[in-house]
């Protein structure tokens, strides 16, 4: 799709809900989004302010220790998930995350890499990182509809 992807600043908190709020528009069911970068690079905070864009008024809690959370924010049903704790990636099996995740669903998936060949592949891989002490999101999409969220949410950005 888009090898190249695109980067988007985060300089602070409000940067990543403002980004946040630019997915909101565009982001339709069923689609995956891997999160990926190193510990504390804001993969949780941009699922949290993304699923409270999407209307869950509710705490929205890492998944860190529970492996997946799901919430319904009236339109859609998110699930955000974080293997990281995990030591094989067959465990996800248990999580029973093929039956959860269906057409009405948006997956969020931290640390994808540690369950690698039990995972659904990625619509768009959101890349967290930082240089010189600026903190940004690299885009890559993955497929047709990933391209089509990345491209509209680039477009809507530049007005940020």
């Amino acid at each position: 799709m888009n090898p190249a992807g695109w980067r988007f600043p985060l300089p602070d908190e409000g940067r990543v809900s403002e980004l946040a709020k630019l997915f909101c528009a565009e982001l339709r069911a069923p689609f995956v989004i891997y999160l990926r970068g190193d510990l504390g690079a804001g993969k949780t905070t941009f699922a949290r302010s993304l699923i409270h864009a999407l209307g869950y008024p509710g705490r929205v809690k890492s998944p860190t220790y529970g492996l997946l959370e799901s919430y319904d924010t009236g339109n859609l049903h998110v699930l955000h998930l974080d293997p990281y704790r995990i030591g094989d990636p067959a465990e996800l099996d248990y999580l029973a995350l093929r039956d959860l995740y269906d057409k009405d669903s948006v997956l969020l998936i931290e640390w994808p890499e540690r369950g690698e060949g039990f995972l659904p592949a990625p619509d768009l891989i959101m890349s967290f990182g930082e240089v010189q002490e600026r903190r940004f999101v690299h885009f890559f999409s993955n497929t047709p509809l990933g391209e089509n969220l990345s491209r509209t949410v680039q477009q809507a950005s530049i007005a940020l």
